[in-house]
């Protein structure tokens, strides 16, 4: 499969982040709900030279969102200034595979300053912690600061 190319025509994150806040604002806890599991249906492609990290012990401990019950991969990189995300995400765990396909929908061709103005407080802005337990809270918001940190860190 090959690596997936940003968007360039796509609308900037500020606006895509600000649709998905009002569509998850407007929806009660069951349509946010089902709103995730409908991300979670979405391909998460991860390319051949990041399977290989994902099967070799040493890197799947550094790729590995500990925090989630539901085994999270994580790979963020930065290409001609534009971030992308990269995920392997079992189906078993809906609620992290569709917040890992709504980061990479909304940061996927952004650069690095726009992920990094996203808002700090964006699980609370789409209104999550009312349709999920605390458990799965932990595993968004860890998933959410790794790939903040790894953005900040690659755009040194």
């Amino acid at each position: 499969m090959p690596d997936r190319m940003p968007d360039r025509d796509a609308p900037g994150v500020q606006q895509r982040l600000a649709e998905l806040i009002d569509d998850f604002g407007e929806a009660d806890v069951r349509e946010r709900q089902q709103m995730l599991l409908d991300f979670a249906r979405r391909e998460l492609p991860l390319p051949e030279r990041l399977r290989a990290d994902r099967d070799a012990a040493a890197d799947r401990a550094e790729h590995r969102i500990d925090e989630c019950m539901t085994p999270v991969f994580l790979w963020v990189e930065v290409n001609d200034g534009r971030v992308e995300i990269y995920a392997d995400v079992s189906p078993e765990g809906p609620t992290a595979r569709g917040f890992v396909a709504l980061l990479i929908d909304a940061f996927t061709g952004a650069t690095p300053a726009e992920v990094l103005a996203a808002p700090a407080d964006l699980i609370q802005q789409l209104r999550l912690p009312e349709a999920l337990g605390m458990n799965r809270m932990r595993g968004l918001h860890a998933i959410y600061h790794r790939v903040r940190r790894q953005v900040g860190e690659l755009a040194r």
